[in-house]
């Protein structure tokens, strides 16, 4: 028998992701949570907790404001999740900030700052760099 690429709990993640995803769509009627973005879930492996990671809002009072709403829909979300999957258990639902865009893009703009010639050591140009000009 083939063994597959993806554990079950992986698989189950990614459901989970696009049914939280719709639920909070089209089921939540608090606006509070108009402004989530599901982004990743993490599984344990008996399938029992589900950690789930969302963005929410341009500042952080809208971002505050958003977990609150998720934290108070958590018991909606869960049971409205335990009718669309078919689980023996439903996992219990954590929702948590994710700051891995936020971080990446901070990155990113170091490591631009570090590609512009007046970044590089000695204040040398690009050319000098390349071993151009020399006799």
């Amino acid at each position: 028998m083939a063994k597959t690429a993806y554990s079950r709990a992986t698989r189950v993640a990614d459901q989970i992701r696009a049914e939280v995803a719709d639920i909070l769509m089209r089921k939540t009627k608090d606006p509070r949570v108009g402004v989530v973005t599901v982004t990743d879930v993490e599984l344990t492996s008996d399938l029992r907790l589900a950690r789930i990671f969302v963005t929410a809002g341009p500042d952080a009072q809208q971002e505050a404001e958003a977990m609150t709403g998720l934290a108070k829909a958590a018991g909606f979300i869960r049971s409205e999740l335990g009718r669309r999957l078919n689980l023996r258990y439903t996992p219990e639902l954590f929702f948590h900030k994710d700051t891995a865009g936020a971080r990446g893009d901070r990155i990113l703009s170091l490591l631009d700052q570090l590609a512009e010639p007046s970044h590089r050591p000695g204040g040398r140009d690009s050319s000098i760099d390349q071993g151009k000009g020399r006799a």
